[in-house]
């Protein structure tokens, strides 16, 4: 059954309205806030078939205001100077066939790994604990590199992924709701003109069906992009 809290928030947002994103964002910040700071997150359902290779939609994107999370990073690099860069980027965890042996062990305390192109070999027998987790290192998404030291460096600074699901669906934090209005359109506005890059030319018609903003206990918002040129 809603709280009060969130039926509060009902009120203040007209579910059939679809807002331009800048009154989207006003429209959220001026929902009654929980007592944590709150994750922002757009939601898109995209006029995809994700079980065409053609159609896959995947990337990241580097948020310009950061994502307001403090993200761990695991890099996979054997000694050398790939793993002394990692370490000087502020990696939590770096190594390589002492952090595959952890992982095989079940061990997934990190936001995100990144590996060099030799260690690849042994990291892909790690498919199973890291895949369905969404933690495997890609080279797509600039998380299989030589430069372990700007990929964490990006990570770190806010750089978020973004991959369409089965049911042809993308979720991506934008930020907290602590941030400024601005510091969220500004960000969501990156996301969207990226997923609206990323369009396969595959797809015939509507490419994003619809798009929402939301906060972790609100009720979304409906968002407008047709501003985005899509």
């Amino acid at each position: 059954m809603p709280s009060k809290r969130y039926k509060k928030a009902l009120g203040l947002v007209d579910s059939k309205k679809t807002y331009p994103l800048k009154a989207a964002v006003e429209v959220l910040t001026k929902f009654p806030k929980a007592k944590f700071n709150e994750t922002v997150d757009l939601a898109f359902r995209l006029g995809v078939d994700p079980k065409q290779s053609d159609q896959m939609v995947r990337g990241t994107v580097p948020l310009p205001h950061g994502s307001g999370k403090t993200v761990r990073v695991l890099v996979f690099a054997k000694s050398g100077p790939a793993a002394e860069a990692a370490k000087t980027a502020g990696a939590e965890y770096v190594g390589f066939e002492d952090m595959i042996k952890k992982c095989q062990e079940g061990w997934t305390d990190f936001d995100v790994a990144v590996a060099t192109p030799e260690a690849m070999g042994e990291v892909r027998k790690l498919g199973k604990v890291l895949g369905p987790r969404g933690l495997m290192p890609n080279p797509k998404t600039g998380t299989v590199t030589e430069d372990t030291a700007r990929a964490v460096k990006e990570v770190k600074a806010g750089r978020v992924e973004f991959k369409v699901d089965k049911a042809g669906n993308i979720h991506v934090p934008v930020g907290k709701l602590a941030f400024t209005p601005v510091q969220i359109e500004e960000n969501a506005h990156a996301v969207i003109d990226a997923i609206s890059k990323a369009r396969p030319h595959s797809v015939k018609g509507d490419y994003i069906v619809s798009c929402t903003l939301s906060a972790t206990m609100s009720p979304p918002v409906r968002v407008d992009v047709k501003e985005f040129a899509v």
